[in-house]
């Protein structure tokens, strides 16, 4: 489906050039690699709530919830109500302990805690997690450039992951949370306007109760309770567990404007998906055979004002890359720090860290698209997010919880061993075909790891971790 006029195309590139400028501006702040990976911990609350919804509110919020919408309905909107709830926890109850730790990454904080092979184990396999929610948002690129431009589908997730590659490279995290900034006022402009039409289109309440059946099509359990509640968990431990969001509170200027910045997101996240759903069922009622992922671009299309369309489209882009990009930033900032400064310390100077940060970016981009174009291009894009977020949430939270409060009461050994059979436990029961989320076995075997070796002092971890809290 392609309908852009010359309104479409003016509308969107002054939208992407001005996106763009603000990118440019980021990038001149860029001093050392402390400032690509952290803005050197000058973040104040809103920047921080922007970092954070800048990789939160992406294709997944937007495309996917619609495509999962025109399927099922509100049991679409587990991406953004947990992300926010998952919010809501990390500024009430994380943002002090984790600023106070001074560290810049997550396995960063567990190798203090439990030795260096936690360290290395959670950044593979917190690698692994962020890489699976970075081909979601290479598919809900592909579903927009194909919708826009007509492109075959291998050359709409060329572009994307190019585009990607190009949004964060040259930007860190100042390029994510400024270009954020522009983005999310963009993007939540769009969605209220998208929202509200969808909404009246399907006749308002009466409308919608007229044309859908309560369930699934009402229900936030329409996918059946263990899926969808699984969903809604995978993304509260998921959001705890992942470098990205975490390093938002690690950038902060201090513990202030960590927990704020998180509570602002907390407020913010939910209503996000609410559009995407109206968007999805209103596309369902009148183009019920229109394929899923492209309800949301096929109704900005088809149904905004030429120039405001364009402006849509381009933040629906710079919404999708941005996610991606700040992804692949995370994934480039746990390979670096942790894996690649451990084994290399003798090459690994401030100069030559920033370019294998930036190598980094590029090899996990190129290789979600391969992952793409590999028989996915049909698949869910919540799909992949929810998978995501339960293999980073059973590697990482409940080692993470237990470092942040219970610091030396975990004996380091359980503590590995936590980091390495939370994970594989997930992996084998996805790989196996139970029927339950593998998110529950491998959070199970994780705290049966961590119970075992609790109350087992270790004085170095305990002296190493309490230094750093308040």
């Amino acid at each position: 489906m392609s309908g852009l006029t010359t309104a479409h195309m003016v509308s969107i590139i002054a939208t992407l050039s001005l996106v763009t400028a603000v990118g440019v501006y980021s990038g001149r702040r860029i001093k050392s690699a402390a400032d690509f990976s952290l803005g050197g911990r000058r973040a104040g609350s809103v920047l921080v709530a922007a970092t954070i919804m800048g990789t939160l509110v992406g294709g997944a919020s937007t495309i996917g919830t619609a495509q999962l919408a025109f399927r099922y309905g509100l049991s679409a909107w587990w991406f953004t109500l947990g992300g926010g709830i998952a919010c809501l926890i990390l500024g009430l109850a994380l943002a002090g302990p984790l600023r106070a730790t001074e560290n810049e990454t997550m396995p960063e904080l567990l190798g203090k805690a439990y030795g260096g092979y936690a360290s290395v184990t959670a950044s593979l396999f917190s690698s692994v997690g962020t890489f699976l929610n970075l081909v979601a948002q290479v598919l809900a690129a592909v579903a927009l450039l194909t919708s826009m431009l007509a492109l075959p589908a291998w050359a709409a997730a060329l572009a994307a992951a190019g585009l990607m590659v190009a949004y964060v490279a040259f930007g860190g995290v100042w390029g994510t949370g400024l270009v954020g900034l522009a983005k999310l006022a963009l993007l939540y402009g769009i969605l209220l306007i998208t929202g509200a039409l969808a909404y009246t289109g399907l006749g308002g309440w009466e409308g919608l109760r007229a044309t859908f059946p309560a369930h699934p099509w009402f229900s936030l359990l329409g996918r059946g309770a263990a899926a969808d509640l699984a969903a809604g968990f995978s993304l509260l431990v998921g959001v705890l567990s992942t470098q990205t969001y975490i390093q938002a509170m690690f950038s902060a200027r201090s513990i202030g404007a960590a927990r704020s910045g998180a509570l602002l997101a907390a407020f913010l996240i939910p209503p996000a998906g609410v559009p995407g759903i109206l968007i999805g069922l209103f596309m369902r009622k009148n183009f019920p055979d229109l394929d899923p992922a492209q309800a949301f671009p096929a109704f900005v299309l088809r149904f905004l004002p030429a120039p405001l369309a364009g402006v849509a489209l381009a933040t629906l882009l710079v919404a999708v890359v941005g996610t991606g990009a700040g992804l692949a930033l995370g994934i480039s900032t746990m390979v670096t720090k942790d894996i690649y400064r451990r084994y290399f310390p003798g090459a690994a100077g401030a100069d030559r860290s920033l370019l294998v940060s930036r190598l980094v970016i590029v090899a996990v981009t190129g290789l979600s698209l391969v992952v793409v174009l590999s028989g996915n291009l049909k698949s869910l894009i919540l799909e992949w997010t929810y998978l995501s977020m339960g293999l980073r949430g059973a590697t990482v939270c409940l080692p993470l919880l237990a470092a942040l409060f219970w610091p030396g009461r975990i004996a380091r050994p359980a503590g590995r061993l936590a980091v390495i059979l939370g994970p594989l436990t997930a992996i084998l029961w996805k790989v196996g075909g139970a029927a339950a989320d593998p998110l529950y076995p491998g959070l199970l075997v994780s705290f049966l790891t961590l119970a075992l070796g609790a109350f087992r002092t270790s004085p170095g971890a305990a002296g190493e971790v309490r230094r750093h809290r308040t």
